[in-house]
């Protein structure tokens, strides 16, 4: 459990809601843009602000498919935080090195261009028809810089001889006006991006979402989830499963849900997903009130005790169900036990008089030919 809760409190310093990383693609990209804009709504930010950071990330993504180097596609990254300022938007992605100068020429002249000078820039390139890679990429940074009215905050960090990672960012506040007047991202938080890469590359995790939970996040959760699976070419039993499991693990969330002020206060919910090639895996956390840590300790211990009986407790749990009851017992945990055919990891830790943070990790083995 040291992974999880060393990333919730890296994700809550940071004041980080959603990492991706991983191939970023015209399949997932949907999803990857309305996880934002669904959480801007949400937070009742401003229709400029939304916009604005909308069509950077938009942008930004579309770039990286054009533009992105395809045997390092795996690397792709995409990270939005929210800071007492405003939003903020990070993607990142490998090129190469030979492109660096002058993809940096490009965006030092879009900084120091007004309005005028960049539309004037934009029209030359079409003009000109100069859609290399060299131009097709300026083309796009000129149309982030249109689109969103600011200017751009960018970073190379050297990868190998022949490759660098290019970040890009954009922060808005919430009339959508750019914080940043455009340039170096500063060092402290070009490190932290790249060792939130690194750290995700080590440990085979390609999604993690710290924010409010409803209904329409896990949908857009749940739509990543199912691309990288059938990326993998897993067979559909499979992902089936994976598929069950996680709505599962995520309703858990929501069940559990003291409410926006108090999660803002002791801790937003967590999602944390990783694949390796032989094992699915699915950490989750969130907030519970503490009368109820012992009662649900009690029945996660008996799920981990008889997990070779847990179709016999599913079925007794269901029996005991009455139509005036709210609650589902722990059918949903012996569920998830049942269909991942492993033991429910969990952990607890108190963070106030009123509240727990409470940790549940589930792996899922993967085998093609099962």
């Amino acid at each position: 459990m040291d992974l999880i809760h060393s990333i919730h409190k890296r994700m809550m310093n940071e004041r980080l809601m959603f990492v991706y990383r991983g191939e970023i693609s015209e399949r997932n990209s949907l999803s990857l843009i309305t996880l934002i804009e669904n959480e801007m709504k949400s937070d009742s930010y401003g229709l400029a602000g939304r916009k604005r950071l909308f069509m950077f990330v938009l942008e930004s993504i579309q770039n990286i498919i054009k533009h992105g180097d395809r045997d390092h596609a795996d690397m792709s990254l995409v990270t939005y935080a929210k800071t007492g300022e405003g939003y903020s938007i990070t993607t990142g992605n490998i090129v190469e090195a030979g492109h660096v100068k002058d993809l940096e020429s490009r965006l030092v002249q879009i900084n120091g261009s007004d309005d005028k000078e960049i539309k004037a820039q934009y029209l030359e390139i079409l003009n000109k028809s100069e859609l290399s890679i060299k131009g097709g990429a300026g083309l796009g940074l000129l149309e982030m810089a249109i689109k969103t009215g600011n200017r751009l905050d960018y970073d190379f960090i050297p990868f190998d001889d022949k490759h660098t990672y290019f970040l890009l960012n954009k922060t808005v506040n919430e009339s959508g006006l750019g914080l940043n007047p455009g340039g170096r991202i500063n060092v402290f938080k070009r490190s932290s991006v790249s060792e939130i890469e690194q750290m995700m590359a080590r440990n085979k995790i390609y999604m993690i979402w710290s924010g409010h939970f409803s209904p329409e996040v896990g949908e857009e959760v749940l739509s990543i989830t199912e691309t990288r699976l059938s990326e993998n070419d897993l067979e559909l039993r499979i992902r089936k499963r994976i598929f069950n499991i996680q709505v599962e693990i995520l309703e858990n969330l929501s069940k559990y849900n003291p409410g926006r002020d108090s999660e803002e206060k002791h801790g937003l919910p967590i999602a944390m997903i990783g694949l390796d090639g032989r094992r699915f895996i699915l950490s989750t956390g969130n907030l519970i009130v503490n009368s109820a840590v012992e009662g649900l300790k009690v029945k996660l211990d008996s799920i981990n005790r008889n997990s070779i009986n847990l179709k016999e407790m599913f079925s007794e749990s269901l029996s005991a169900q009455t139509l005036d009851s709210d609650s589902t017992g722990n059918m949903g945990l012996i569920d998830i036990a049942r269909k991942s055919g492993s033991k429910l990891i969990y952990s607890f830790e108190k963070v106030s008089e009123m509240f727990s943070y409470y940790f549940l990790t589930v792996k899922i083995k993967i085998d093609n030919h099962q």
